[in-house]
């Protein structure tokens, strides 16, 4: 990588930035699932991911619960050689990759806090040197899962990880990541940190806006993290009306965005039509209301 190519990642206030101050704002799709859809870490999509969607950034799903997941039934070593490569291919592309530690159907992330210290202690220690590197150091947590149980969580994970590096860390608040604002009572005391907010715009709309809204007011650094145009399951059509409102919000507050899914899934949420035994994908294998999405929201104008 040359090392000019790319910048380390700064929050000032509320903003992101470069060490040397400017804003920065990030693009990029997630892959699903890397127990499901391994064949997506390649050097074709990646290419596609950097190339031809224009995009600075890709988000690597490790599930940690579900079928597979890391901390279940998944084979560890397996996942993360995966990973490691997913880091490797975006590194090699100038990219910014997110280390997604993807809590969901656990609820609450201290279920697995003990191999979540492990795995970031690993990747911090490992590219520690590297700019390119986010930890997202847990998804979605959900249910009766409260923002104080999630900064009980981040006192235990982030020090590991500021050990190694002091690179940008996302933390994930309640309700799958839908209340922001939550975090404005109990900021948690590190530098370089931002709060998550997903959002599915057929199925979330003003009280979920307004949160955002409510936690972009009050000062809190926010990454949207996850997001698409259809339903909170992933699926469905798109509903364009919400779409627009959520996409004057991102660009009112310069808000850095990531796609959910890069996978040729069935699902809407899944961008690409075919995958073709994976191949460069471009603009003509894209679904189309992910045509639409690119364009809005991840600034495709060509």
């Amino acid at each position: 990588m040359n090392d000019s190519a790319i910048k380390k990642l700064c929050v000032s206030g509320s903003v992101l930035t470069d060490t040397s101050g400017r804003p920065v704002r990030l693009f990029g799709m997630s892959t699903h699932g890397l127990a499901w859809h391994p064949e997506v870490i390649c050097e074709e999509a990646f290419d596609s991911v950097k190339y031809e969607f224009h995009h600075n950034c890709i988000r690597l799903a490790l599930y940690t619960s579900e079928y597979g997941g890391y901390c279940t039934s998944g084979n560890k070593a397996e996942l993360m050689s995966l990973l490691e490569k997913g880091i490797d291919l975006a590194v090699k592309r100038d990219m910014y990759v997110i280390i997604d530690w993807h809590t969901l159907s656990d609820n609450d992330p201290n279920i697995y806090i003990k191999e979540a210290k492990e795995v970031f202690g690993i990747l911090s220690e490992k590219y520690h040197a590297l700019p390119n590197v986010i930890y997202e150091i847990c998804n979605e947590p959900n249910g009766s899962c409260t923002w104080d149980d999630i900064y009980e969580y981040a006192l235990s994970v982030i020090p590991v990880i500021r050990k190694n590096s002091d690179g940008l860390v996302l933390v994930g608040t309640p309700q799958w990541s839908q209340i922001p604002a939550a975090a404005l009572k109990r900021l948690l005391p590190y530098d370089n940190i931002m709060y998550t907010c997903h959002f599915y715009a057929a199925t979330h709309g003003n009280g979920i806006r307004q949160n955002l809204l409510e936690a972009l007011n009050g000062g809190l650094p926010v990454f949207v993290s996850e997001f698409n145009i259809c339903d909170a399951f992933g699926d469905g059509p798109a509903n364009m009306e919400s779409a627009e409102k959520w996409l004057n919000i991102l660009e009112t507050y310069d808000l850095s965005r990531i796609c959910w899914n890069l996978s040729a899934r069935p699902d809407t949420s899944a961008v690409i039509r075919t995958d073709e035994g994976i191949k460069r994908w471009t603009k003509a294998d894209l679904k189309d209301d992910s045509l639409w999405l690119m364009k809005h929201f991840m600034r495709d104008k060509t």
